[in-house]
């Protein structure tokens, strides 16, 4: 490590219980949860992990230092996270996870104990948001603000309870309908009253944000829903110093597209057209369902290609293709979606080809280590003093949260080596730019 630049960023060791808070107690949530459970009891991998598999590369290639990630960076023990959630159904995380069939009966009876343990609390709803679903476990208050100290009170209670010393909030619930940012939107003196109003405008991933912050504990949306990525939320972070990051974690398809349309653009082949469609049957599926919700992950997913293209910049390859979405709810199929994509691309005098994918994917198999690494990491900006919106997590979303006035990044490359430059800078470790030139410098340089 190099000495002179070691404390380049304070870090708070990660003492005591961490407390993760999920709003949603679905498929992806008790699919992290149970697999967070077996990881500890030795019973499973964490595969997909960054935190818990994944290496960095630290100083120069002729040194060959590879450490694991949570060697060299202090991250919170899976022994120290403490479960919690919100949910509209009273079903515990046991139920829940043998009713979503993500996972085999073989990896859930092992830790039926603890899933039985992880009851649901009444949760912040609102139907105009969420138009298929409805359940019983749901809190009422005469004003959106009184909800918002109802989740204050969940929260200071099961830190209290958990003897916890620090908490993040993760959103794990379903896709609200598309909505614009209005006025109640621009600044937290807006959103106060608003919440005080009843505006209708203030979804429930708003007030759960909100909540979540004034408790003193970081936010992350996993949704397309437009939940912390608002002037009024990005306020109260700055002000209470804490970290936020969103959103809509980036799973299948889009996946894909983002690793796929680098290698498109950094061979300067042209794209006429890409056309994709999903199905699936959980109950995302089934939320997806409403053109409403549709329209939230839909913009979520169009922004993908236009920012790694950059068509402005290359007219003649990606000036104007066309990009297509569609999601198909179909039951049979469950938590394991089918996505395919047709890809129209050209190249060496105009001439047309062709790529087709097909990807059988286990959605929340894909989300499951997404959340712990957004935890973990998040947990780490926390007791870094990072406050506000955290853009070195984008490899994580579909539509990455970013200072306004700046456009996200969406190649994956890129954001890989956004995070772990971060990571290296957070601990005073040199950046790689892979440039390499020191190798060759004698060759180079000759007289």
């Amino acid at each position: 490590m190099n000495k002179k630049e070691k404390n380049r960023i304070e870090i708070a060791k990660p003492e005591g219980k961490l407390g993760v808070l999920i709003p949603g107690l679905g498929a992806v949530a008790t699919t992290f949860v149970a697999g967070v459970y077996l990881v500890r009891k030795g019973l499973g991998k964490p595969i997909g992990s960054l935190t818990q598999m994944g290496t960095i590369r630290l100083g120069r290639r002729d040194k060959k230092q590879f450490p694991l990630i949570k060697d060299v960076v202090p991250l919170a023990d899976l022994d120290d996270i403490v479960f919690g959630g919100w949910d509209i159904f009273e079903e515990n995380a046991y139920e829940v996870a043998k009713k979503a069939g993500v996972l085999s009966y073989q990896d859930i009876e092992p830790v039926e104990k603890e899933l039985k343990e992880l009851k649901p609390m009444k949760a912040v709803f609102d139907r105009n948001y969420v138009k298929k679903l409805d359940g019983p476990n749901k809190k009422s208050a005469k004003t959106k603000y009184d909800l918002a100290l109802m989740l204050i009170k969940d929260i200071e209670d099961f830190k209290k309870k958990n003897k916890l010393s620090r908490a993040v909030t993760i959103w794990c619930a379903s896709t609200e309908v598309y909505r614009k940012p209005s006025k109640v939107h621009s600044s937290l003196k807006n959103f106060e009253e608003g919440l005080k109003k009843n505006s209708e405008e203030i979804a429930p991933s708003q007030i759960y944000a909100y909540a979540s912050l004034m408790a003193g504990v970081p936010f992350i949306n996993g949704s397309p829903n437009m939940a912390c990525d608002i002037n009024a939320i990005t306020e109260l972070a700055i002000q209470k110093h804490l970290p936020i990051a969103g959103k809509d974690f980036k799973t299948g398809q889009t996946l894909m597209k983002t690793i796929l349309a680098p290698g498109l653009k950094a061979r300067l082949l042209g794209l006429d057209g890409w056309f994709s469609t999903n199905i699936l049957g959980n109950r995302d599926g089934e939320v997806l369902d409403d053109p409403g919700s549709f329209k939230s992950k839909e913009v979520s997913k169009l922004s993908v290609l236009d920012t790694i293209l950059q068509p402005d910049l290359y007219p003649e390859l990606y000036g104007d293709f066309t990009h297509k979405v569609r999601i198909e709810y179909y039951p049979p199929r469950g938590d394991n979606k089918e996505g395919w994509d047709n890809i129209d691309i050209f190249g060496w005098l105009g001439y047309p080809m062709q790529i087709k994918v097909n990807f059988l994917c286990r959605d929340s198999i894909l989300a499951a280590p997404v959340v712990l690494d957004l935890v973990l990491f998040t947990d780490l900006a926390q007791r870094a003093n990072m406050a506000g919106i955290q853009e070195w997590l984008s490899f994580y979303f579909k539509s990455p949260q970013v200072k306004e006035g700046l456009y996200p990044e969406h190649d994956l490359f890129i954001q890989q080596m956004k995070l772990k430059n971060t990571l290296r800078y957070m601990i005073g470790e040199d950046l790689i730019t892979h440039l390499g030139w020191d190798y060759y410098k004698a060759e180079y340089e000759r007289d």
